[in-house]
């Protein structure tokens, strides 16, 4: 894929990571990095026997060295520092630990060799305040996606996507955007579930192209996540804590990488941002993982983009109707708007317990109602908060009966 511009050292690094995670499934993974067989579980040896330098002819800077002055020591963590500035105690204590050097100091003294250095500001500058934390219970069940705001370059501007498991803050996807438009969107994505395989549901705010400034409650972007089995919620108006994971990656993402950084162009930012993503997800320590990282609570999906999309099937008891480019349906002699994304669409209407109310379905989702006592359609009353959605269409059946 064109946009995905890691090198070759580093797209092995990922594939053999994820593969070393238990359960993992690797002729899945082989198959979606385009490796063979064979050279995949080559790879898997050599980092099983070298580390990362047996993927690569390159040198690895040692992650432990014995009989570690003081001096030396806080020269480690001042390098360390060096290379992310915004770090803090924690995170540096976490990644040298991590990293099997002995003899790490606590967080406090690392704090204070910052300090000594000129490398911190004050004593609240590594201070964090606790808070309460929601977050899904495995991988894939919940991604969040958003465009962080767009900043200058030499030449144009760029749009970054950002795209987050919400159960393991593991950054599927980051990339560099020259605009904000549904098929750039859907190329990207595209990408991303090669790789990593499709989610249950993605959470999004109501920005273009995913919401309409036009009061429509679907777009073609989120009709075709709903096409692939992925149900689609939006954050409340005015209510950004909604994706609070995402607000912090933007946070982080502007304090590792971009603050007084210049960027000449979308392929200079895709090299930076294709170079940071593997630290965020493999490295960095994540505060609120317990100084995990993102990757060793992240599983790729077992859903895999299908090849060619399954047919649209409903219900012997269902009444389908095809929606027209209008975006309306005919139902019981009267039209009914459904809303011009779906158009050509097949969609079925469902009598529920109330007589002469219908949940209106698209594939497994049910996206509104159709009320012929007062003849109204409501194709919107089912995009909400993600936090209070059924994370699957399974669940979302079970709702309805």
């Amino acid at each position: 894929m064109p946009w995905w511009e890691l090198s070759a050292m580093e797209q092995r690094e990922e594939l053999v990571r994820l593969a070393l995670m238990p359960g993992s499934n690797k002729s899945e993974l082989f198959q979606r990095f385009g490796v063979s067989s064979s050279n995949g579980h080559k790879w898997l040896r050599r980092y099983l026997l070298e580390g990362p330098s047996g993927l690569a002819e390159r040198s690895r800077r040692p992650h432990s060295s014995p009989n570690r002055t003081s001096p030396e020591m806080e020269a480690q963590v001042l390098s360390l520092r060096d290379r992310h500035p915004a770090w803090g105690g924690r995170k540096l204590q976490r990644r040298l630990l991590d990293q099997g050097v002995s003899g790490v100091p606590s967080p406090g003294t690392i704090t204070e060799i910052l300090r000594r250095n000129g490398r911190l500001a004050s004593a609240a500058a590594d201070q964090h305040r606790a808070f309460q934390r929601f977050e899904r219970a495995q991988p894939n069940e919940l991604w969040q996606m958003d465009f962080k705001g767009h900043f200058a370059m030499a030449q144009d501007r760029c749009h970054p996507l950002g795209v987050l498991d919400d159960h393991s803050r593991y950054l599927v996807g980051l990339d560099a955007c020259g605009d904000e438009r549904e098929q750039t969107v859907r190329d990207r994505l595209t990408a991303v579930f090669h790789r990593y395989g499709l989610p249950e549901a993605m959470l999004m705010d109501n920005g273009s192209p995913w919401g309409d400034a036009g009061g429509q409650c679907w777009t073609a972007l989120t009709v075709w996540l709903l096409r692939l089995g992925i149900w689609v919620s939006h954050g409340r108006p005015y209510h950004p804590q909604t994706q609070g994971k995402q607000e912090r990656l933007h946070r982080t993402l502007k304090a590792e990488l971009l603050q007084g950084r210049n960027l000449r162009d979308l392929d200079d930012c895709q090299r930076a941002f294709d170079a940071w993503r593997p630290i965020y997800n493999h490295e960095r320590p994540h505060q609120a993982l317990g100084l995990a990282t993102p990757a060793s609570r992240y599983r790729p999906s077992r859903r895999s983009l299908p090849q060619v999309l399954p047919a649209i099937e409903y219900g012997a008891g269902d009444q389908v109707r095809r929606v027209d480019r209008d975006g309306f349906i005919s139902f019981r002699n009267r039209p009914w708007r459904v809303g011009k994304p779906f158009r050509g669409q097949p969609v079925a209407l469902r009598a529920t317990l109330q007589d002469g109310v219908f949940s209106l379905h698209f594939c497994a989702h049910r996206i509104g109602m159709v009320d012929l006592r007062n003849g109204t359609a409501d194709a919107c009353g089912f995009v909400d908060n993600a936090v209070a959605l059924p994370t699957t269409p399974q669940a979302q059946l079970q709702q309805q009966t």
